[in-house]
């Protein structure tokens, strides 16, 4: 993709766009389209239905994301819990208990997965979608570790869900080039 890119030039405005013996699918890729999508000419809708599998690929990763960094994080504080940490030591010694590691393998799985979301979808997008991560930590929190939330917690866990649910509503990806 880097070296499709560097074959991508810039228009009179100064944004980029593909040279004119760019391939179809360098220029659906640089505009944010999704890959291998057939056009009906430049700067026409895809004529394939290759942006809804986009669209259930990017909900199937949004989940992963959410999931492995709500259970990580879970795992990580149940581990933690009641331990004694003074030095270094005591921190590399809780790496190898096991709710500790489970957390650290399942947030890997969140930073990998949520790298692959970021490869196709638009930061505006993953970002605020993924914070229902927020919601479900305070939901696991209150349901699976005792924990007292108050209301004002919750009322800022509303905001998150309602703002997840406006960002969600739209594209993933933008047409804009990158």
């Amino acid at each position: 993709m880097s070296m499709q890119r560097e074959r991508a030039g810039r228009n009179q405005s100064g944004t980029r766009e593909p040279l004119a013996n760019a391939s179809t699918e360098v220029a659906g890729e640089v505009s944010g389209e999704a890959a291998g999508s057939t056009q009906d000419g430049p700067g026409r809708a895809p004529l394939s239905s290759n942006s809804g599998s986009l669209r259930a690929k990017t909900r199937i990763f949004t989940v992963i994301v959410v999931a492995s960094n709500a259970f990580g994080n879970f795992a990580l504080a149940r581990g933690m819990r009641g331990r004694v940490t003074v030095s270094a030591l005591d921190y590399l010694a809780a790496i190898f208990t096991p709710w500790v590691a489970a957390g650290i393998l399942l947030l890997i799985l969140w930073l990998l997965s949520r790298m692959a979301l970021m490869s196709w979808a638009d930061l505006s997008y993953v970002l605020p979608v993924t914070s229902i991560g927020y919601v479900a930590s305070a939901l696991i929190g209150r349901f699976l570790l005792n924990e007292q939330i108050t209301p004002a917690r919750w009322c800022g866990t509303l905001l998150i869900v309602a703002g997840a649910v406006l960002v969600g509503r739209g594209a993933p990806h933008s047409k804009g080039s990158l």
